[in-house]
């Protein structure tokens, strides 16, 4: 986990043209995506389509992520992040808990651009595994250059969930995906890129980082 330094950061969304300001708080962020050894060893699954102990876990749901914290949390000895009901149907974040649990997106883009102004941090031959580099395959995290904070993997590799509801009015309880991954060619590998799916969605190229309030 690094620290990551409060600032402000600009989301906007391309459908409905609209864009809007969040200021953040001081937060921990993981510098890598969680792993399959990291997954198995707190959950004692490998649910991966690739097996690797040092690959990012994927074929995981938001959902899954979701437990993921919660268990990591309990572990670790903090007060879990998330309030669960029963049959996984509604959710509820405890923002006073010290627990692990996913980041806003505006948490994730900002963590992405590190200060940067651009669309990326750096060249993406040189930062990221993506369909012009991967040879169509998932890779063991901090194989790329990290951004100037130090955070390996933001874009390609794999998808990450955030935390937030895309857009409630028009897709429901669909969640926010962020980072590209590594089938997708390179428009879909830069800080601004945001991507929606139902939080019971697995695939093979969308996994998860942690965070933490500070």
């Amino acid at each position: 986990m690094l620290a990551v330094l409060p600032g402000q950061v600009t989301l906007s969304d391309r459908r409905s043209r609209r864009s809007w300001p969040v200021q953040l708080a001081p937060y921990q962020l993981g510098a890598v995506p969680v792993t399959q050894a990291r997954y198995a060893q707190v959950t004692g699954q490998r649910p991966s389509t690739t097996r690797g102990d040092q690959l990012p876990v994927e074929n995981v749901s938001w959902w899954d992520a979701v437990r993921f914290c919660n268990l990591l949390s309990q572990r670790a000895g903090l007060a879990p992040a998330y309030r669960l009901d029963a049959d996984l149907e509604s959710v509820e974040w405890d923002a006073s808990a010290d627990g692990y649990r996913l980041p806003t997106e505006a948490e994730w883009e900002h963590a992405c651009r590190a200060g940067t102004a651009g669309p990326r941090y750096g060249q993406l031959d040189e930062i990221a595994w993506y369909r012009g580099n991967s040879r169509e395959r998932i890779h063991e995290v901090g194989g790329k250059q990290p951004n100037p904070w130090g955070l390996f993997d933001l874009l390609g590799n794999v998808w990450e969930w955030c935390w937030d509801v895309y857009d409630a009015e028009v897709y429901g309880a669909y969640r926010v995906l962020r980072g590209g991954g590594w089938f997708d060619e390179h428009w879909s590998c830069r800080a601004s890129v945001r991507r929606r799916s139902h939080p019971t969605f697995r695939i093979d190229d969308v996994g998860f980082r942690v965070a933490r309030s500070a």
